[in-house]
């Protein structure tokens, strides 16, 4: 199977090309796409970019030009603390479902839904692998700000009270998939959890402390499909 992963920072793509066997390069549209084997499947492997334009520009150029069964967003995410099972840093979030938290498109509509999407983009991806992921489950809420403080989180949580984690570019790729008919899955890596005391401090500390296992779960899955 032909999969699309797609990260946003140079230091998420360092953790995930060492996995990939037989790598090339390919350069699309002004984007460096890396192509190779991982877990039996052929690879296309790309940095979109932080935020949500380069995140929507990157996947469809990614999906009309290779073509791939399916898309993985991947990387790293802020998270939450609400939930009754809250994740917590290092743990890995897979996505259920993604919203937009800073979406709106005036009276007589839902906040959070884009034009002629859903408000709630849907992962589907079968019970029996999700069963055997060590990963937490949940609503990623995402949009166009770095979330690092009390009062953001408290507003995106009035909007999303069971957002698990927050991102800067999930949805705007999920909103792609969804238009192009490609199957999405999103699974997160949390880096920090927006609100708590030293959050900037946490996130800059991860990519010194997390270890190349933090991306266990994406070759685990890759395995299973």
């Amino acid at each position: 199977m032909k999969i699309g992963i797609i990260v946003a920072m140079d230091k998420e793509l360092a953790l995930l090309l060492p996995l990939m066997a037989d790598v090339s390069e390919i350069s699309v549209n002004g984007f460096a796409f890396h192509t190779g084997k991982l877990a039996g499947h052929d690879i296309v492997a790309c940095k979109c970019g932080i935020g949500k334009v380069n995140a929507a520009v990157g996947a469809l150029t990614l999906i009309e030009n290779f073509h791939p069964m399916m898309i993985i967003n991947t990387g790293v995410a802020g998270g939450t603390g609400a939930t009754s099972e809250p994740a917590r840093v290092l743990d890995v979030v897979l996505a259920s479902e993604i919203a937009y938290h800073d979406v709106w498109c005036g009276p007589g509509t839902v906040k959070g839904e884009a034009a002629g999407c859903p408000a709630r983009f849907t992962c589907p991806l079968p019970e029996d692998i999700r069963r055997q992921l060590s990963v937490k489950e949940g609503l990623l809420a995402s949009g166009d700000i770095f979330v690092d403080n009390p009062d953001d989180l408290r507003r995106i949580l009035d909007l999303y009270p069971d957002a698990k984690a927050v991102d800067m570019e999930s949805a705007a790729i999920a909103q792609v998939c969804y238009i192009k008919n490609v199957p999405f899955v999103c699974i997160r890596v949390v880096s920090d959890t927006p609100g708590d005391g030293g959050n900037a401090a946490a996130y800059e500390n991860f990519w010194q402390a997390a270890p190349e296992r933090t991306f266990d779960e994406v070759e685990k899955l890759l395995g299973l499909l």
